[in-house]
């Protein structure tokens, strides 16, 4: 299938595109997470893959090649619903998704080589344009429990039905069966685990958390990447993703995407744990919260997560050591304040490295850019 080449070099390079520089060198290491020691602040953590000196060599030469206009291609996340393989090609679109309840040519009971056809009039178009080194697109999905969006698919228990097993080897092989699956179709990436620790059975989504115990979501989010990445080395592994940072578990009164009335050690020492294993683990993107987060014992309020550099940049990229990329959930970036689902540059300076943008992305239709 053509669309699984050069996914790594892909997400690599996307994790480039909003760069803001070293992180500081001034800043002191923090000790390596462990689970059962407090934590004072974010943890240092070490990817269980290195960097590969040739990936970031070739993503050097392909970021010195590209005009601004294909570096904001590279950064829109289209549905598949409203973007044509043509339209990929013509705007050097880095990636497309589809959500719940969408399908090759909208049908629900498309096969599987109607998805990898798809799949792959995508990746001709990303690789057939006029851009000096053409960057492969990506195809994002939500198989956070089987790629249920897929007709006849096998479909898993829920995260809450997981987590009541304590069974981290059976996470490992849920994930590695489910990234196989989507494999098959012709898709590289997945928005999974969802490693939200849920505080408030009120919270309509409780059923997306593992559990209440931060060391359990720890464990299978550490295992749940590493069946679905496998090592990473070879054609056909699937892009897994930690969500929803930071703090969706933990809003007032449990209401979705409210505001998480918690201190920061309350943040670092529970809902960030699930972070921790991933990231170990060797995740490669983490998605945006639509929650926002105001610390009770310090007073301050970080707003929305979609528009906070002190946690997208300096907690997750800096103090974490986070080199993957960040992705927004859908049309995230449209709630922070002053802007819109199709512009937010406030989102983007904070640390958001892609836009899921699903019907908007074009909306604006700005002045062409000169080419």
């Amino acid at each position: 299938m053509k669309s699984i080449r050069m996914t790594l070099l892909g997400a690599s390079l996307l994790a480039c595109l909003s760069c803001t520089g070293q992180k500081d060198a001034e800043t002191p290491p923090v000790a390596a997470a462990d689970a059962s020691a407090e934590l004072k602040d974010w943890p240092a953590l070490e990817s269980r893959f290195a960097k590969d000196p040739a990936i970031e060599a070739r993503v050097a030469e392909i970021l010195a090649s590209m005009t601004l206009e294909q570096k904001v291609g590279q950064m829109v996340q289209p549905e598949i619903k409203s973007i044509t393989p043509e339209e990929v090609r013509q705007y050097y679109i880095g990636s497309v998704l589809n959500g719940g309840g969408s399908w090759p040519a909208k049908n629900k009971h498309a096969s599987v080589q109607d998805w990898v056809a798809l799949a792959d009039a995508y990746y001709d178009a990303s690789m057939g344009t006029d851009a000096k080194i053409p960057v492969p697109v990506i195809w994002g999905t939500d198989a956070v429990h089987g790629h249920s969006n897929v007709y006849g698919a096998t479909i898993f228990p829920h995260n809450i039905g997981l987590g009541a097993a304590h069974d981290v080897e059976l996470i490992e092989r849920i994930a590695e069966a489910t990234g196989q699956s989507t494999r098959a179709t012709g898709v590289t990436w997945t928005f999974a685990p969802t490693v939200a620790v849920a505080q408030n059975a009120r919270w309509g989504r409780t059923y997306e958390s593992y559990s209440s115990q931060p060391a359990l979501i720890r464990e299978y989010a550490a295992a749940y990447v590493k069946g679905m990445q496998g090592l990473l080395d070879k054609d056909g592994n699937v892009v897994a993703t930690a969500k929803h940072f930071i703090g969706d578990g933990a809003t007032d009164g449990g209401k979705d995407q409210g505001n998480a009335l918690v201190t920061q050690a309350q943040m670092i020492n529970v809902h960030g744990q699930g972070y921790y294993g991933a990231i170990e683990a060797g995740v490669q993107t983490v998605m945006a919260s639509f929650n926002s987060w105001n610390d009770i014992a310090a007073g301050k309020d970080y707003g929305k997560m979609h528009g906070s550099r002190d946690l997208l940049t300096v907690a997750l990229k800096e103090k974490m050591g986070f080199d993957g990329f960040v992705v927004s959930d859908w049309n995230g970036i449209g709630q922070v304040t002053g802007c819109k689902d199709d512009s937010c540059p406030q989102a983007i300076n904070a640390g958001i490295d892609m836009v899921m943008v699903p019907d908007a992305w074009k909306s604006s239709s700005p002045t062409p850019l000169p080419r």
